[in-house]
C-alpha cells in the first residue's frame, strides 16, 4: 500500500506474484518499499479450477521471520450481484485465532460498497468502489470513508501497471491508504478488504491460461 504524500495518511504496497492455477502469493511493503509481510493464500486444488475467484480461501500473512501474524478466512460465497442472501464476506485475525474484524459486502445495485466491522460487527469505515472496475491506463480506486459514510478517510487503488504487464502477466498491485491514527486491528482489516476486492473483481480478468 503506498502512502499518497498526505501527513494524515500511509499505507503499503501489495504485490501479486503468482495466479490462478496455484494459489496467491503476495508481497506487502510500506511506503518506502521495503518488503514488511508476506501473504500466502490457503486454499483447495479442485475449488480453485473450478470455482475461481469465487472460491474459498484462508490467507496467512507472515512476518519477515516467517512467523503468522494475521490470518484471514473467506467462505465460499456465489459472486453474482443478485445473489443478495449470499454476499462476500472476509474474517480477519490476529494473532490467528482471535477475530477483530469483518469486511461485509452491502446488498446494492450500482456501485459495490463494503462495510469494515470490528470483531462485535460494528461498522467502523464504509467503502465504496466504482460502477465499472475495468479501466484502462488508469487506477482503479475504492474510497475509504467513515463510519457514517460522509468523511473520505482513505483508498485502496488497484494500480495501473502499464499495457505489457496488466495484460501478459499475472503481476498486480494494489495501494491502500489509510488514516496515521486508525486502530491497528483496523488496519489489518482493511488488509483484507484488499484481498477480497482482488478475488472479486480482478481476479477474473487474469489471462486464466496463464493464472
Amino acid at each position: 500500500m503506498q502512502a499518497s504524500g498526505s501527513s494524515d495518511t500511509k499505507g503499503v504496497v501489495l504485490n501479486v506474484i503468482t495466479g490462478f492455477e496455484t494459489e496467491n502469493k503476495y508481497r506487502i511493503r510500506n511506503a518506502i518499499g521495503q518488503q514488511v509481510y508476506f501473504a500466502a493464500e490457503e486454499s483447495n486444488c479442485c475449488l480453485r479450477q473450478y470455482c475461481g475467484p469465487s472460491r474459498p480461501f484462508a490467507m496467512a500473512i507472515t512476518d519477515n521471520n516467517g512467523a503468522e501474524v494475521i490470518h484471514m478466512e473467506r467462505p465460499m460465497r456465489c459472486n453474482c450481484f443478485l445473489c443478495f442472501c449470499c454476499l462476500q464476506e472476509m474474517e480477519v485475525q490476529s494473532p490467528p485465532g482471535t477475530i477483530i474484524g469483518y469486511v461485509k459486502q452491502n446488498c446494492t445495485l450500482w456501485k459495490p460498497e463494503f462495510t469494515i466491522t470490528n470483531d462485535n460487527g460494528d461498522s467502523v469505515l464504509k467503502m465504496q468502489g466504482p460502477c465499472c472496475t475495468c479501466q484502462f491506463c488508469a487506477d482503479v480506486e475504492f474510497q475509504v470513508f467513515s463510519a457514517d459514510g460522509t468523511q473520505p478517510v482513505g483508498k485502496i487503488s488497484k494500480q495501473w501497471s502499464g499495457l505489457a504487464k496488466e495484460y501478459f502477466t499475472d503481476a498486480d498491485n494494489f495501494g491502500i491508504q489509510f488514516p496515521m491514527d486508525l486502530d491497528v486491528k483496523m488496519k489489518a482489516v482493511m488488509l483484507g478488504a484488499c484481498f477480497l476486492i482482488d478475488f472479486m473483481f480482478f481476479e477474473s480478468n487474469q489471462n486464466n491460461s496463464n493464472r
